[in-house]
């Protein structure tokens, strides 16, 4: 039993971008669903496909992204709001990850957001995770 799968889905995507792997299987939710799509809306990962196969959980198979030479395009990924401790963010609070170059992951009333998607929406959340 995972005590907290957000952690664990950043993880796995930290080690495969690590070990140049091509894609990485998640166990699929909604809420990791989510997040891989708007991972790949910002440019971070190429595809999210949810897979699923007869008598097994669905997963999410994230095709991951690499530069022109095999650089990572995912250089740090860190997960901010934990679920032993939650961290949330007024609008004027969210951080700016690499001074805009990053990208701040917010759960808002709204929905998952970037965080300058956020500000522009003039809304505040809890700051899932951050990378860049």
């Amino acid at each position: 039993m995972l005590s907290d799968p957000i952690a664990d889905m950043l993880t796995r995507i930290r080690n495969a971008t690590r070990s140049y792997k091509e894609s990485v299987d998640v166990p699929a939710s909604k809420f990791k669903e989510e997040l891989a799509k708007l991972l790949v809306k910002e440019g971070f990962i190429a595809a999210s496909e949810r897979v699923s196969e007869e008598g097994k959980f669905d997963v999410l198979r994230l095709t991951l992204k690499y530069g022109h030479k095999r650089e990572q395009v995912i250089k740090h990924i860190e997960r901010i709001s934990r679920p032993g401790r939650r961290a949330y963010a007024s609008v004027e609070n969210l951080p700016r990850v690499q001074k805009g170059l990053g990208l701040a992951v917010v759960s808002t009333s709204k929905g998952l957001m970037a965080d300058r998607d956020a500000r522009k929406a003039g809304v505040g959340g809890e700051v899932i995770c951050v990378l860049w």
